[in-house]
């Protein structure tokens, strides 16, 4: 069993690393032993998942994943950070189950793992890069089977939001595609430090697959990306620019059997698919 750091600990190891935590990289470290744990047992891994953790900061949550998954890879952006984590994780037990990754998430792929295939992401995401780094890996990652994400509570309900929500947008539609996204508790703030001035939540994602269609993930994100651009718009007006015309924005859609006049945000991905087979 990992000794998990406290809040005492994690301001003793910022000292001696003179750590400010900074905005522009979203660093907000967790310093309370519950909530990792928490988190850990809501992700519910098995001995033999790998997992894949973004932004690891001063090790808080790595100590707790490493005595429950075969193999932890731990990707810091902070090159500090990166050099401290196998440090502090060797002095609280063993450390041959981690590998540290000091590179940027919204950069890597599979082969960047140190020939580590991950099958689940368990992060306290930061909160400026929350939605695309989660997509990126969703994408370039095609061996994630499943996932749990702290992050900022707005981020959550839009990650998780449905058809018909007023939070439902692009966030939701292109998380749709990979996976079944849930809302899996909320994390109050007092529990980070520095203190955000936002509340958090957790985000479950379990793999699917996508849609059938003979549409391209791109041709169907592009579909997407037209419907939200202009949120007030119908369809039919929304996507004139990606069809040529309203008129062939009206018969795309009728194809695809949806409604011209409707709203991107009453459409499932699926609608999504339909109507990027129908491009002219």
């Amino acid at each position: 069993m990992m000794r998990l750091l406290g809040p005492a600990e994690i301001r003793i190891l910022a000292n001696k690393l003179d750590l400010r935590p900074t905005k522009k990289l979203g660093q907000n470290f967790v310093i309370d032993a519950g909530t990792v744990r928490r988190i850990v047992r809501v992700a519910d891994l098995s001995a033999d998942d790998v997992v894949i953790e973004v932004g690891p900061g001063l090790g808080s949550l790595t100590l707790a994943l490493l005595p429950e998954a075969a193999h932890v890879v731990a990707v810091e952006i902070d090159p500090v950070l990166a050099t401290q984590l196998p440090v502090t994780v060797a002095e609280r037990g063993p450390s041959d189950k981690l590998t540290v990754v000091n590179a940027d998430a919204m950069k890597i792929g599979l082969d960047d793992l140190a020939g580590h295939t991950p099958t689940a992401l368990v992060a306290n995401l930061p909160y400026n890069v929350a939605v695309p780094v989660v997509l990126h890996l969703l994408e370039k990652l095609p061996s994630l089977r499943k996932g749990l994400i702290m992050v900022q509570l707005e981020v959550a309900d839009r990650l998780a939001a449905g058809p018909g929500s007023k939070v439902y947008g692009v966030p939701s539609v292109k998380a749709a595609w990979y996976a079944d996204v849930r809302r899996a508790g909320p994390v109050g703030r007092t529990v980070f430090w520095p203190v955000p001035n936002v509340d958090s939540g957790l985000v479950s994602l379990t793999r699917r697959e996508p849609p059938t269609t003979t549409a391209t993930r791109e041709e169907v994100f592009a579909v997407v990306d037209a419907a939200f651009a202009q949120r007030r718009k119908t369809l039919r007006a929304a996507l004139a620019s990606w069809a040529g015309s309203p008129s062939q924005a009206e018969t795309a859609l009728r194809a695809a059997d949806v409604d011209p006049s409707a709203r991107g945000e009453q459409l499932p991905i699926e609608a999504f698919a339909r109507i990027a087979e129908q491009k002219p």
